[in-house]
């Protein structure tokens, strides 16, 4: 009951902020840019041609987030692995890493977009740095964190690096990974739509329509609309690895049990 009465009134409360905020909060010039819930509704998502637009641009920015999220894993796992497994290719690798993960996003995206002509590659890209490093960081954490103990008992074993790396420290690594995943999971949305923001060319994906909507007034709903459609496109996205990891580790970690 509580796991259902606790959202229901968090959200009971912030509809009535809404709402107040709509007719009551702001000064009367400025209503315009909170307008009621249900004007929100109407505009975005019950009027179809508006609604139409939004899912279509909605489902450009899922290709590019899920492209870019599924390169990124690729990418991260396999750099992750090859730096667990040889010393001079972490102290190679990992500076540049931080590196890439040190440097704003914001001022590689007007180059990625001259140099790949504000293409969907070019977002894809945008979405692959973003999302990379949580999952670098995470699998070489979690394959360096195995025990010693249980090194030791594969060393009496006599067992080859290979399996000892498919046998003990994947497996063992599996909720760290997967913490990585979900992290990077809302960090390739955050990156689709930040690429199509700046970007302002090509196909129009979500967050184009959002920098459309905000330039107009008459459009105000529609950028709310738009806003909450972005939302749940992370939140799905991020669910869908919460419910990957419950799969995959089961009850045996505390990290299947993250909400989501």
């Amino acid at each position: 009951v509580i796991d259902v009465a606790g959202p229901t009134l968090v959200f009971a409360a912030f509809l009535g902020f809404w709402y107040w905020l709509s007719y009551y909060g702001m000064a009367e010039r400025r209503r315009f840019l909170v307008p009621p819930i249900h004007e929100v509704i109407q505009d975005g998502f019950l009027d179809w041609k508006n609604f139409s637009v939004m899912l279509e641009a909605l489902w450009l920015t899922t290709q590019v987030a899920l492209w870019g999220l599924g390169i990124a894993i690729g990418l991260g796992t396999t750099c992750a692995i090859l730096m667990s497994q040889a010393r001079w290719i972490e102290r190679s690798v990992w500076p540049y890493a931080v590196a890439l993960q040190s440097i704003p996003i914001l001022a590689l995206v007007p180059l990625l977009g001259i140099l790949f002509n504000y293409s969907f590659n070019a977002r894809v890209i945008v979405c692959i740095i973003m999302a990379i490093f949580p999952i670098i960081n995470n699998t070489l954490f979690g394959i360096q964190s195995v025990e010693a103990g249980h090194h030791d008992l594969f060393t009496l074993h006599h067992t080859s690096r290979l399996t000892r790396l498919r046998k003990l420290q994947l497996p063992a690594a599996s909720p760290a990974i997967f913490a990585g995943f979900r992290i990077s999971a809302g960090l390739s949305v955050i990156g689709a739509i930040v690429g199509d923001f700046f970007f302002r060319k090509g196909d129009k994906g979500i967050g184009i329509l959002l920098d459309q909507y905000a330039a107009r007034t008459t459009t105000i709903p529609r950028l709310y609309a738009a806003t909450i459609l972005a939302g749940l496109l992370g939140y799905l996205v991020f669910s869908l690895f919460g419910l990957l990891t419950r799969v995959v580790i089961g009850k045996w970690h505390e990290a299947a049990d993250v909400p989501g």
